[in-house]
Order: structure tokens, then sequence, then C-alpha cells
């Protein structure tokens, strides 16, 4: 979080907000508004203060209670904050509410992500798929852009005209929603063509959470300048590069990465994205054990692939950036339990190298460590799978 005093240059200023509910606990939801501030960061704005509640049943109205509503209208007053995001989705009713009640701009999660993929969109593919998304989420919340209208509710004869506007606006959006799917099913039928010509190299496609490294591995592996930047979101477009280890050729995707809550929206408009991953050979599953949380990371990815019905492909699991790893290591008369800041990079290796659920590797693509021996293991298995397929190829021979 950016402190009060911070001299930096602002272009706006945020609060964020966070529920704890039965599906959530306190530490769940710190870490979840601790992503959802470097998702702020990522869209240009800087997060200054966060605001939690425990509540049963969220209001209706404004999803939190009237006291932390006081609380966050008093403090949105006093610093002049320019947006307040909120962790969880927002009906449109309670978006209405809440800009009407705290009298700024009101974001949830969902709406702070379609703005940085439309921020980070530069294909007219990507652009269209982004577009397509925000056109649906905001179809249902139009009401809210028509709130001028209100004052006139009450005048005989004057209801109509802001009905009939909003009508004549919703049915322009579905004009436009309907105009955008016929424009990437065309794009989906010529991205099919293309993977089809590929011919019979064996696909790898990198799969993981946003901001493990996936870019970096691809253009270390590949040796191409795919965009790599530390930031979330930084690859939307699908990159395909043909890469070669030792006398073995293939084919390597590099796909957008995945994150907690990611709008339906989103995973339905990126269809050409996610049938890259349906339709490779092997997931190369990419890991930052780094980050102190990894393991969360690894069941949203396992469960997003669930979802798109591919977690019967065979997955490596590649950690990545164990040159950033960090522990605390415990004194020789601490009798505390171990937590996992306390485990080195030995242990964590030890603990997952045991389980051999999946073929496992850890490197540093930015230190170049470990990368033969990935090397190696990524030969084996495309082999393996390419002598599968073309038992009488005399490719490998």
């Amino acid at each position: 979080m950016k402190k009060l005093n911070d001299t930096s240059p602002v272009t706006e200023k945020a609060v964020l907000v966070g529920v704890i509910n039965d599906d959530q606990d306190e530490a769940t939801v710190n870490e979840y508004l601790e992503e959802l501030a470097f998702l702020t960061e990522t869209a240009g704005a800087l997060p200054y203060h966060t605001f939690t509640q425990k509540i049963s049943v969220p209001n209706s109205r404004t999803l939190i209670g009237s006291g932390k509503l006081d609380e966050i209208i008093w403090y949105v007053k006093e610093y002049k904050i320019d947006l307040v995001i909120f962790d969880d989705e927002l009906s449109p009713t309670q978006l209405r509410n809440l800009e009407h009640e705290i009298n700024c701009r009101i974001l949830d999660r969902t709406n702070l992500i379609l703005d940085i993929f439309a921020r980070r969109a530069k294909t007219s593919h990507a652009k269209a798929q982004v577009e397509l998304a925000q056109y649906e989420y905001l179809l249902p919340r139009l009401t809210r852009m028509w709130t001028h209208l209100e004052r006139q509710r009450g005048g005989i004869g004057l209801r109509g005209p802001g009905e009939t506007e909003i009508e004549t606006d919703r049915r322009i959006i579905r004009q436009k929603i309907a105009k955008l799917k016929d424009q990437l099913k065309k794009i989906d039928k010529q991205k099919a063509t293309q993977r089809k010509n590929r011919g019979k190299l064996v696909r790898v496609s990198l799969v993981g959470y946003t901001n493990v490294g996936k870019s970096t591995i691809m253009n270390m592996l590949s040796k191409s300048d795919v965009f790599a930047e530390n930031k979330l979101f930084a690859t939307l477009d699908t990159t395909v590069r043909k890469v070669v280890i030792e006398n073995l050729p293939f084919l390597l995707s590099d796909t957008v990465g995945f994150i907690r809550k990611l709008p339906h929206s989103l995973v339905e408009s990126f269809k050409s994205t996610l049938d890259e991953i349906r339709e490779s050979d092997i997931l190369l599953h990419v890991i930052d054990i780094s980050h102190y949380n990894f393991e969360e990371q690894m069941n949203v990815v396992h469960q997003t692939l669930h979802e798109i019905d591919v977690h019967y492909k065979l997955i490596i699991l590649l950690f990545n950036k164990i040159d950033a790893y960090r522990y605390v290591e415990k004194e020789e008369d601490d009798l505390t339990p171990h937590t996992k800041e306390n485990y080195s990079l030995e242990e964590i290796k030890k603990q997952w190298f045991a389980k051999k659920d999946y073929p496992i590797v850890f490197i540093s693509a930015k230190e170049k460590q470990n990368i033969s021996q990935l090397k190696h293991l990524l030969y084996e298995k495309i082999k393996a799978v390419h002598i599968q397929r073309y038992p009488y190829d005399d490719m490998l021979y």
C-alpha cells in the first residue's frame, strides 16, 4: 500500500474493500486484497487504503453494512479518493446504490480485470474478445448510467423517454454483442485451421497463474522476444513458436494467465485461447515458487483446467523463480511448528518429489538455473508422445 504522504505522481487514488464471510476467512480476504492492490496498480491507479468487514449475509443494497459504508464515505471525502474497488462482484443494484451513497466511481474485481484486459489487448482478435466481455458485463448494469433521469420519475409523461433511451441502448449493445460473437466465430475457425495446418509436430502449452514467468520461459526456450513484464496479464494473445531441443522440433504456446475469480465472460470470450490449451499434447504448468501462497495459485490453475476439461493431459509442473525463494530459518531451540515460511527450498523439493503425481522440475528462467534439466525432461516427454503417435516416423532416428 502507498502511504498517504507519498509524493509520486498520481492519476487516480483508490481504496479497496473486501468482505469476510463463511466462504472466505480474514486471512483469505487479506490475501485477495493484496492481489486486488496489484491489479489496481496494473490498471494505473494507486491503492491507498483497505477496508474489510465481517458479514454473514451480504447487504442486498450495498453489500456491506451501513456503519462500514459511513467509514468509507468519510475516508473518500477526507482524502479525495477517486474510486472505490470491491473485491467481490457487485450486482447492478449494489453498484448503483454505492455510487449514489459514496459519490465516486465504484468498480468491482470483474470490472477492474476487464479494464486491464482492455489496456493489454493489442491485436484485433484480443480487442474483440475483451470488447465482447465488456458489453456482456455492461448490459445488466446499464440502468446506472441513467440515474440523472430519476428526478423526472415523479412527473407524469416523463417516465417514458428515460426507459425508451435505456431500451435503445440495450438493443444497440445486444446487436454489438451478436456482431462480436459472429466476428469471433470466424476468427476461431481461422485459428482452428491454423492449428490443423501445423502438421504433426507435438504441441506444448505454457499454462499458469498470471505473472509467474511464462513469457520469460517462452523467450528462453524459443529465443524469441515475447513481451514479458512484472505486471498481471502482460500476455493476452496466444503466441506460438517452433522450438527445437537437440534434434526434436515441437510447437510451444504462451497463453493468457489465470487468476482467482476470473470473470466467466472472459473465459467464454477467450475461447480460442483456451482451445490452444485443449489441443495441446503437453501442458507445462508454470508455478512461481517464490510466491508465499503458490499452492493456492496452483489450485486455481488446476480448477480452471478441470473446468475446460483438460486435466487429463500430460502435465509437467515447472517451479520457476527458485532464485527469488526466501525462507525464515528457525532457531534450534524454537519448538513452534513449522510453517510454509520456515521450509527451505530443499525441503520444498523433497515434499513435491515425494508426491510424484506429475513430472517436476525446479528452475530459474531469469538466472538460467536448471534449464538443461528442463530441456531434457521436455525432450523425453515430447519424444514419447511423438513415437506413440507416429511409430514409423524416421524423424527421430
